[in-house]
Order: C-alpha cells, then sequence, then structure tokens
C-alpha cells in the first residue's frame, strides 16, 4: 500500500479534514482544494433582508461550530459569528439547528412550538410550585452561607469553588429538607436529591457553577466588590442577573421543533433538534448594550439561564449569591483575589470558573 503521508501537503492536514483522505501534491497532478467539495454552512436565508437584524451576506464556506477546539476557551468569538453571519445553521457536530441571536433564543424557550426541555422558572414550574415560602428560604440560606464562611477564616488562600461554591447549593437544599449536615454531601449531591427537594432544586450543579461565576465576576473588580458589599438585595440581585447575562452557567440548551417555526434567517424545519446558544444571545448587541461589559447597573437587565415563574431553585439560586457575598464579606473584610490570580471560565455546554483562589486576609 503506497504511503499516504506522501500524497499530502508539506503543511499538513488542515483542521478538521479527515486524516485518511488522500490529498495531492501539486507535482503529482492533479491537485486539487478539497475545502471546496465541503458543503456551504451558509445561513439558511437566500436574500438577505433588511434592517437591524437583518442577515448579512457571509465570506465564509463554514459556520463555526460551539464543539469545534478551543471553543472551551472562549466560545464568544465563534458566537459573534454565528449571530452576526449564520443566525440559522445546521451544526453536524451538535447535530443540531442552531440559533443564536437574542429573540429567538428567548422565544424558543417558552415558545410551545418547541419540546423537550424545561428550565426551573420555566412555565411548568408555575402549576408544581404554589407554596414556596421565601421567607423559610432565606433564612436557610443566609444560615448556611455563613456557617461555610466562618469555616475559611484564618487560612493564608482558599478556593472558593472548592471550598465554598460546591458546598452552598447542596447546604440550603439540605437545611431546606431537614437533612443532617454530616449526610448534605451523599445524599443532596446523589441521586436521592431530587426525591427530596423536587427536580428543580435537586438539580445543583447549576446553582455551583452559576454562584462560582457570579463571584469571579465580582471578586474580579475591586470597584464592584466595594461597591456591592454593604449593598441592598436589589442592587446584588441586578449584579446576579447580569452575571447570568454575561456568563450564563449553561451555554447550550436543546430543545425540538413541533412544526414549521420561521427564525432569523429562514424557516426551522419540523420535527428537528434545536441547539439554543444562551451565551450568545446574551452578547447580543441586537439587546444589550455594550454586551461584552459586566454592568450590574445597566438599564436592559436580562438572563436566560432561568425562567421569571415561581420555583425554589430561581429563588435559592438568587439568595445563595446575596448571602454569599454578605457571608464572605462579613467572615473576611479584606477579601481579594489571591496575587496574580485571575479567574479562568472554561467548558462548552456548561461553564465556570474551575477555581477562584482568594486571600481571606486581603
Amino acid at each position: 500500500m503506497r504511503d499516504q503521508q506522501a500524497d499530502r501537503p508539506a503543511g499538513g492536514v488542515p483542521d478538521g479534514v479527515p486524516g485518511d483522505v488522500p490529498w495531492r501534491r501539486p507535482d503529482r497532478a492533479p491537485w486539487r482544494d478539497l475545502w471546496a467539495a465541503l458543503p456551504a454552512m451558509a445561513p439558511a436565508s437566500a436574500r438577505p433582508s433588511q434592517g437591524p437584524g437583518a442577515v448579512r451576506p457571509s465570506a465564509r464556506r463554514v459556520a463555526p461550530s460551539p464543539l469545534a477546539p478551543g471553543a472551551a476557551r472562549d466560545p464568544y468569538r465563534a458566537y459573534r459569528v454565528l449571530r452576526e453571519e449564520f443566525p440559522l445553521t445546521h451544526d453536524p457536530l451538535l447535530r443540531a439547528w442552531v440559533l443564536s441571536r437574542y429573540a429567538d433564543v428567548a422565544s424558543a424557550l417558552t415558545d410551545p412550538r418547541f419540546t423537550h426541555g424545561h428550565r426551573p422558572g420555566d412555565p411548568p414550574c408555575a402549576q408544581t410550585h404554589t407554596d414556596v415560602d421565601e421567607a423559610e428560604l432565606r433564612a436557610v440560606a443566609e444560615r448556611t452561607a455563613f456557617v461555610l464562611a466562618h469555616r475559611l477564616v484564618g487560612r493564608p488562600l482558599v478556593d472558593l469553588v472548592a471550598d465554598f461554591c460546591r458546598w452552598l447549593p447542596a447546604g440550603t437544599v439540605a437545611a431546606a429538607v431537614g437533612v443532617p449536615y454530616r449526610d448534605m454531601m451523599r445524599l443532596v449531591r446523589g441521586r436521592a436529591a431530587s426525591a427530596l427537594a423536587g427536580q428543580c432544586t435537586g438539580q445543583i450543579a447549576v446553582r455551583e457553577k452559576a454562584l462560582a461565576g457570579f463571584l469571579a465576576d465580582v471578586l474580579s473588580d475591586p470597584e464592584q466588590a466595594a461597591a456591592l458589599r454593604d449593598a441592598p438585595s436589589e442592587l446584588v440581585a441586578r449584579a446576579w442577573t447580569e452575571s447570568l447575562r454575561r456568563e450564563p452557567p449553561v451555554q447550550i440548551v436543546l430543545r425540538r421543533t413541533r412544526g414549521e417555526i420561521p427564525v432569523s434567517g429562514g424557516v426551522l424545519p419540523s420535527g428537528v433538534p434545536v441547539a439554543l446558544l444562551l451565551g450568545a444571545a446574551g452578547r447580543d448587541p441586537e439587546r444589550f448594550r455594550e454586551p461584552d461589559r459586566f454592568d450590574p447597573g445597566r438599564d436592559d437587565p436580562a438572563q436566560l439561564t432561568y425562567g421569571g415563574g415561581p420555583c425554589p431553585a430561581v429563588t435559592l439560586a438568587a439568595l445563595e449569591a446575596e448571602y454569599a457575598l454578605r457571608a464572605l464579606f462579613a467572615a473576611m473584610p479584606r477579601l481579594r483575589l489571591a496575587d496574580g490570580f485571575r479567574p479562568r471560565r472554561t467548558g462548552v455546554v456548561t461553564r465556570a470558573p474551575r477555581s477562584l483562589v482568594v486571600r481571606p486576609g486581603g
């Protein structure tokens, strides 16, 4: 068998082309560009519309994929291209059609023409959670946060992800349902969680990631940290919403169409899976001014991680964020990021800092 390596160009095989493709060198004519044989993943709209949300003609042949190599480090470049040039496209890696603009994603999350999926706070929650006692949840979140924060006092360095964020959501659920503290992680983080606390509240991984991202946003900006140190609940809630918008802990959610649905760039076929890019929608400049900036004071707030209906998971997540800040600053008034440390988020479907190293004593 001939050595296929000899048939490949000196520069190697481009990323994304299978290694067993028989390349031909120019000196072994005929040589052709195999990229030309790939099908175009252009916007579904054949005739670009006009106006602010118009689909611009694309010079690209292939739309970027959220699952491409390197996307876990920085998916927002690909998101920008998808929003601007490919508002409707099919991604072979996701095996789904992709929506990336805020208007399309926000609509699809609650539109009854889409099915197969649920967020805490979506309309079905209103039928299940009708007696959420916010005062009780507030007391549980406050008590748990202060206990956990005081365990960190006196240490030279602390990783808030490992030593605080992984424990607070589990602890509030354990306290709310009466699970002894010693059994908290075994029961609440295991399969018994949903049976103990319900479908939404039992799924605590998203709340862990959201809390880690929120603390990273606040502590990365000393001015924001100072402003939120003794801020009223309303201002902390706005900062929480802003963190969920700018760096949502869940970047991609899947839905399925019940029928043909018009969206930006074309029409979704009936009965197909659709990937909704929450991370892309949260930075859509058609919806948010300066969308890449963390700005708790913005006058156009919104987030897509949670729905707006009554749900203990949504309420708990916001309360955990508020009392995490209050407890950490109360126990460690000089709390700051460790010297030279900068939080780095990673992940494709879910995204959060892997660590958040701080100096409790300043």
